[in-house]
């Protein structure tokens, strides 16, 4: 698996293809999937001890160190409910919201090149909490996992910052209610966090959408209107995973239309590493903020929509 992080920069530093790589593996008889970007490399679990910890969530193992690096193992066949027939054999060690993190999975088998158009949201069966999509390849399916969520929920610091937000002045509010700002969030649980959080800030005026196409018809369908942009739409955030098309090529269309090329756009992501943030400037994102920053993004898009963060400026008026 040494492809895994060897051949990652040059493909992370492809602009606007709307493809992406995955990590296969399997739990028991399931096919999963993992995106490349998150991974930093496999390792085999029997060479690595692992140190139990007290009162740690059921999903935890333990501890185990890389390369002097001390970091959680996360036992995801216990958490998805799948029981393999034999011991898991390999770790999974990834980077996700600036956390390292390493999950046990039976076996990783190959890498994947595939097109965002080619995943399919899940099926609305059972719990989709942990799943974003489906690639099928031939007669195999693949699923992608959510591991965003399965942070979260083991994680209260993450999750405390994706729900906690800072209260804001009646004045602030109402500047913030005349915006009006579109969303491309492919995971449920993290679109309506956002639009919460956005309304709860002032912002009430948002646009919600379950991945990039479907952004990208709504913007399209706004240049048709007889009015200025900015009064149609004054910022687009979105993340960069999603089904149909992915953050990147969004910003891509975006900078290429006439109409749309002056839209600030946020890239809100998980995946947001020195590699990514090289990507996403070069084509041309406003600015980048790595998931579960909720307040950095409402500071963002303060000081995109009004050129200053107003809240500040508020408390330093007062």
């Amino acid at each position: 698996m040494a492809e895994t992080s060897g051949d990652k920069k040059g493909i992370l530093l492809e602009t606007g293809t709307n493809e992406f790589e995955i990590v296969e593996f399997n739990i028991g008889a399931v096919n999963y999937g993992i995106n490349v970007a998150k991974v930093r490399e496999v390792i085999t679990s029997a060479d690595f001890p692992v140190t139990a910890m007290p009162q740690a969530h059921p999903y935890i193992d333990g501890l185990f160190t890389l390369r002097g690096r001390s970091m959680p193992l996360v036992n995801l066949p216990r958490c998805l409910n799948v029981v393999g027939a034999e011991k898991p054999k390999n770790i999974i060690v990834t980077e996700i919201n600036n956390y390292n993190i390493g999950f046990l999975v039976d076996n990783v088998s190959r890498i994947h090149r595939i097109s965002w158009k080619e995943m399919e949201p899940a099926p609305e069966v059972g719990d989709q909490s942990r799943v974003v999509g489906i690639v099928k390849m031939g007669d195999k399916i693949v699923l992608l996992l959510d591991f965003e969520t399965v942070i979260a929920e083991i994680n209260p610091e993450v999750n405390a910052k994706l729900t906690t937000i800072e209260e804001a002045e009646a004045d602030i509010k109402e500047m913030r209610s005349k915006e009006h700002i579109v969303v491309a969030e492919d995971s449920p649980m993290l679109r309506e966090l956002i639009v919460e959080t956005l309304h709860e800030s002032g912002y009430r005026f948002v646009k919600a959408n379950s991945n990039g196409k479907e952004a990208w018809d709504y913007l399209l369908s706004l240049t048709q209107i007889d009015k200025p942009v900015e009064e149609l739409v004054r910022l687009v955030i979105t993340d960069i995973e999603m089904p149909q098309m992915d953050g990147h090529r969004l910003l891509k269309l975006i900078r290429e239309s006439d109409r749309l090329k002056d839209v600030p756009v946020v890239l809100f992501s998980s995946l947001i590493n020195e590699e990514m943030r090289l990507k996403g400037d070069a084509l041309g994102a406003s600015g980048q903020i790595s998931k579960p920053e909720i307040n950095q993004l409402i500071q963002m898009v303060d000081k995109l929509i009004f050129g200053k963060d107003i809240a500040l400026a508020s408390e330093k008026s007062a």
